[in-house]
């Protein structure tokens, strides 16, 4: 067993604590994340890149791995996204506000919630299910807001399944191909997931800008 770094929010960290059975712990992760509201605190973007990296090398800042299986990832990982997101909309559907009904935390802000219903709202229901994978904090609580809000189980389904996929699976296959094809790549793990993040999001911020704009000008 092997744990690189002392913070939890460093995906070495976890891949080392989990030693032989990483994969099965990104898959736990990736559900806790997208299903559990305490998932907000967990690695998401940054461990699912180290993920995929780790299915091209077995070496990490000069710490052995055992490499990760691919297929497993690309299929288990959007299978676990799903499973939790349909938890979490489950949730919001069963318990409705009350799941939120709580005083602010480390691991709760009511700030994410209205953050992610601000999501919901301005996106529509489909677009933000898909949207909320690349968001931080946003996938974890838009989908039991989705479903206190009315979501269809079936609907958010699929869209929920779209996501899942894109999300996981662009990051798995991202951090492999670097991976396989950059030498050094540890080094540049975080970067590598700064960038991906800003590229998913610059659409969004782009979305956001336009309907303030038309807000504004409509309000003149």
């Amino acid at each position: 067993m092997h744990v690189l770094a002392s913070t939890p929010l460093s995906p070495e960290y976890w891949l080392g604590l989990f030693g032989a059975f990483a994969a099965a712990g990104v898959l736990a992760i990736v559900f806790a994340e997208t299903g559990l509201l305490f998932g907000c605190l967990l690695p998401g973007d940054s461990l699912l890149f180290t993920a995929g990296v780790l299915t091209a090398v077995d070496e990490l800042n000069g710490v052995a791995f055992q490499r990760i299986s691919l297929p497993v990832l690309l299929v288990g990982g959007p299978v676990a996204a799903v499973v939790g997101a349909q938890l979490g909309h489950w949730l919001g559907a069963r318990y409705g506000r009350k799941l939120f009904d709580r005083p602010d935390s480390r691991i709760f802000r009511r700030e994410w919630v209205e953050k992610a219903e601000y999501y919901f709202n301005r996106f529509g229901p489909e677009k933000a299910v898909v949207i909320a994978r690349f968001i931080p904090i946003v996938r974890t609580f838009l989908n039991p807001l989705a479903g206190m809000l009315g979501m269809d189980a079936r609907r958010f389904l699929v869209w929920n399944a779209v996501g899942a996929v894109l999300w996981c699976d662009s990051l798995f296959l991202t951090g492999h191909y670097l991976g396989a094809a950059v030498p050094g790549i540890d080094r540049y793990i975080l970067p590598g997931v700064a960038v991906i993040l800003v590229l998913s999001v610059v659409p969004i911020a782009r979305e956001v800008w336009k309907g303030r704009t038309e807000t504004k000008r409509l309000g003149q």
